[in-house]
Formats: C-alpha cells, structure tokens, sequence
C-alpha cells in the first residue's frame, strides 16, 4: 500500500483511489488509531465503535470492509489510518503517522458548540479542526468544549480526564460527547490497579492546581502543559511516563 493513499471499498475489494475521485458527500462516520509496527491499542473497540454508528442497512458490509481494512495495514513503520463512511461509500485513509507529543497547551473554547451529533465520531470532524485551528492563533494546541453552564465536556480532538489525588476523574457520562477509546482504556487500567475513578462537572477555574491530561488515539496520553487564559496546572513527577508506559502495554498485535 501507498503512503497517503486513500482506498475504496467496492465490489468486496479496496481500490485505490485519487482525492478527487472521494465522494464530495459528507462524513457519516469515521475511526482511526495509530498503529506503531503492527501494533494497535483496542483496536476492537475502535472497530465496534465504527460499526454501532454506522447504518443497519450498511451493517454486513461495513463488517467486510473494517476486516479487509486492517488486513491491508502496513505492519512497519508508524501510521495513524481512518476508516470512512461518506453516504454508502467506506474509505480507508492510510496516512503516515504525525509527530507525537507527551504534552499540550489547551484553551477553553466559549463560542455556539460547532458539534451536530456530538456523540458520533465523523460528522463533525472539519466543524472541530476549526477550533483548533483557532486555538492555535492562541498558542494553543487544543480548544476544550465547555457546556452552557460552562461546565468541561471533552476537547475537540481529545477526551480530557484530571487527577484528584490518587482519583482518576472525567467529565458525567451525560454529558454528550464521542465515546473515546482511550480514555476508556486509561480509566480501565486505573481500576484494574484498584485506584478509584469518578464523575464531576467542572469549570476549568476548578481545576486550579490539578493534573490534567488529553487523551486521544493519536498521542496516547497527553499532560496539559497550560491552559491559555485558565487556570495554573499541576504535574505530579513521573506519573506521566508511567501510565504512558502501562498504556502501551496494551496495545496487541493486528
């Protein structure tokens, strides 16, 4: 396979395909994950993710594809694929993986919430880069989503989660927001370690002081370095590599 291609799903067989050649159709949903040497981190939950968002219709196929996408994965190098849905149309991404960071800047983002359908991964993917774009003219690397009451929901590309102590916390399941992979996976590793994990609506002016991290497929765990314009962070020495390490540890053979 090509670096940067994109490939068509069609007549039970991927196609490559050129960028003009993809729908013009908006994204119905969309996954991906990094895979490091054929390796991937919940590479079932990624794929069980995919297939609960995509159609009923569409449900058989969209199996074949997702199977047939993975088989075709490079098992060398760094590459950060995604899997599409455009109308009936499944796509497959293959791009070489970005650089990689252990920390980023975030800043709240306090404007009308861009997200259409806030629980699904796909849909809203340019409305949420814009953010970020915007972030960046802050010096920032990620915007934070707030709810009306201005209480933290998730980033635009990230799951957010802060430590209480020795207690993992992140945003009320009832809050809307994608249902992030490795988020669930870190929360599953702090209980599997007996830690206790827990739910709380806060601005970010309460999290003054606080560890807090971003996590997403892409980069793992990410510590927030700064929050423009928020509140100081904190950093407890070593936990950070720590659970980056426990993390990886987890990923599994395609």
């Amino acid at each position: 396979m090509s670096a940067d291609a994109i490939y068509r799903w069609q007549n039970d067989q991927l196609i490559e395909v050129s960028t003009e050649e993809v729908p013009k159709t908006p994204l119905t949903v969309a996954d991906s994950w990094l895979v490091d040497s054929g390796n991937v981190l919940a590479l079932n939950l990624h794929r069980q993710r995919f297939l609960d968002a995509v159609p009923a219709a569409l449900h058989e196929d969209a199996e074949k594809f997702f199977t047939a996408a993975v088989a075709a994965l490079p098992r060398a190098g760094s590459w950060f694929p995604r899997v599409e849905l455009r109308g009936d149309i499944f796509l497959l991404r293959l791009r070489a993986n970005p650089e990689l960071r252990r920390s980023a800047k975030v800043i709240s983002f306090t404007g009308d919430d861009p997200r259409t359908q806030p629980t699904v991964k796909g849909p809203d993917i340019d409305a949420l880069g814009l953010l970020n774009a915007g972030a960046r003219t802050h010096g920032a690397d990620e915007a934070i989503l707030l709810t009306d009451e201005g209480y933290i929901i998730e980033g635009a590309y990230s799951a957010i989660l802060w430590w209480r102590g020795e207690i993992l916390c992140g945003p009320p399941a009832e809050f809307d927001r994608v249902d992030s992979v490795t988020a669930r996976s870190v929360l599953a590793v702090a209980r599997a370690l007996g830690l206790d994990t827990h739910e709380e609506a806060v601005t970010p002016a309460e999290l003054a002081e606080t560890e807090v991290w971003v996590v997403n497929a892409l980069h793992g765990i990410r510590i927030v370095s700064e929050w423009v314009d928020g509140p100081a962070v904190a950093e407890k020495p070593g936990r950070l590599e720590q659970w980056r390490t426990r993390l990886g540890a987890l990923a599994r053979t395609i």
